[in-house]
């Protein structure tokens, strides 16, 4: 079997989604759904419909033709329909008569991504859906593993394993929450006949587009959207708002897998991540996919953002700059979500390395709790700059924080030397994050309820 790309950047089951045959099947899913319409309507004769049914599979499709034609004739619907009306004319030349009656091309090729949509928005949130429940174990489960908290790539105070995690579970829960509310709009009914007026099909064009979605189970518009995007838009710029987020959290592994830090790192396998020249490579392969797909992101929906201005009522090189666009953001987001579980399912922890991490700045990353417990006693400026000075003295003479606190007189006055050391213990000064944490895991059981709902119907 040929292979036209490395599938590097998609899941099989996407790719099939956004195959060809499953648009051309799509497209015949539409006519076969429209001839139903026709004939509720008396505009087709009975039976048109069933007539048509045999093509569903699109096994009629002569695809070197039908490239070669939707070269000239500018997309693949019109080659489509030469095609679908020969086959249809060998059962029933009524039916063929009436095939795609009161339709444009750009009605079944916008309505045949939408189906695509449907089924490659529920593959997408069937993923999160997984990702979610590992994701909040694993914050539960690291809760308490105190690592440095980094900011500029610099220590700060101590965090959680946990809070980081329970972060981006957070940040994904909204964002599933956005591709459910954009799904709604997106699965639409796109049907408006030539210039959107639907005037080929007189008195019963609202009829025939109501029964259509009906037949399709979409939802049928106010008015036809054909030079209006923003509902597909809308969809495509979601999705790449969470490979955003997917790439926040390889940027975070990744960077936690370096060898300076050694603190999280992917799952390990053999011949996984290594070099071609360095057999002590462990490099955050999954990371790189999913942070690859993110950088590409902003571009394809800039694409189909700047897409959207359309002339009058069919757009002129916009439409058709989409239809490659479109696909491939969903190809990436899935990819992107399929790493994103491979490293949660298996992600290593190594909290000695991190209590490590922590110590070896001789605890000038707690200054912070210094700082703050002194502010009380004498103000947080003079407590700011009294600890800064501490501080340098630290990188200066290489001794611990804790050593040159107790040889300063007037921090000694107003902490004892025990209140120091608790000072100092990583452990106390971590604030409100299991709070932050547990109010992610209590929404956990909510969420869970909510996906067992909707899949229950």
């Amino acid at each position: 079997m040929a292979i036209d790309s490395i599938p590097l950047f998609s899941t099989p089951e996407m790719d099939r989604v956004f195959s060809i045959q499953n648009q051309l099947q799509h497209m015949a899913r539409f006519e076969w759904a429209l001839s139903a319409a026709l004939e509720s309507a008396g505009l087709a004769s009975a039976g048109s419909a069933n007539t048509i049914e045999p093509c569903l599979d699109a096994s009629f499709v002569e695809l070197p033709s039908l490239f070669a034609q939707a070269r000239d004739s500018g997309n693949l619907a019109i080659p489509f329909l030469r095609q679908l009306t020969a086959a249809v004319q060998t059962r029933s030349e009524e039916a063929a008569r009436t095939l795609h009656l009161g339709a444009t091309s750009q009605d079944v090729l916008d309505t045949a991504l939408v189906l695509q949509t449907r089924e490659a928005l529920t593959l997408l949130l069937a993923s999160i859906d997984e990702l979610d429940p590992i994701l909040a174990a694993s914050a539960r489960e690291h809760a308490d593993t105190v690592l440095p908290g980094r900011t500029w790539l610099q220590n700060g105070p101590p965090t959680t394993l946990g809070l980081k995690i329970a972060g981006w579970l957070a940040a994904i829960r909204r964002h599933r929450q956005r591709i459910e509310s954009a799904q709604a709009r997106a699965e639409i009914l796109q049907f408006g006949g030539a210039v959107g007026t639907l005037a080929a099909l007189g008195d019963k064009g609202i009829a025939v587009s109501s029964a259509l979605a009906a037949k399709l189970n979409l939802r049928e518009p106010d008015i036809p959207w054909h030079s209006h995007r923003d509902s597909l838009v809308e969809g495509a710029t979601t999705l790449a708002m969470l490979v955003g987020t997917l790439g926040k959290i390889a940027r975070d592994i990744s960077l936690l897998m370096q060898t300076e830090v050694a603190e999280v790192f992917e799952p390990s396998a053999e011949g996984r991540g290594g070099s071609s020249t360095m057999p002590h490579k462990r490099n955050p392969v999954a990371s790189t996919f999913i942070l690859a797909a993110a950088t590409r992101m902003p571009g394809l929906a800039a694409t189909l953002l700047s897409a959207m201005p359309h002339e009058h009522e069919r757009g002129l090189g916009n439409w058709q700059a989409e239809w490659e666009t479109y696909p491939e953001i969903f190809r990436l987001t899935a990819v992107a979500l399929d790493r994103t579980l491979e490293i949660a399912r298996g992600m290593e922890v190594h909290p000695e390395k991190m209590a490590a991490n922590l110590e070896a700045t001789h605890g000038i990353a707690m200054s912070e709790a210094i700082s703050a417990a002194l502010a009380t006693h004498i103000g947080r400026a003079h407590a700011h700059d009294l600890v800064h000075r501490a501080t340098q003295r630290v990188h200066a003479e290489d001794r611990p924080l804790g050593e040159i606190l107790f040889t300063i007189p007037e921090i000694r006055e107003h902490l004892s030397e025990s209140e120091i050391t608790r000072l100092l213990d990583p452990r106390n000064y971590l604030g409100s994050t299991r709070s932050f944490i547990d109010r992610v895991l209590d929404k956990s059981t909510v969420h869970k309820r909510s996906v067992t709902e909707k899949a229950n119907g």
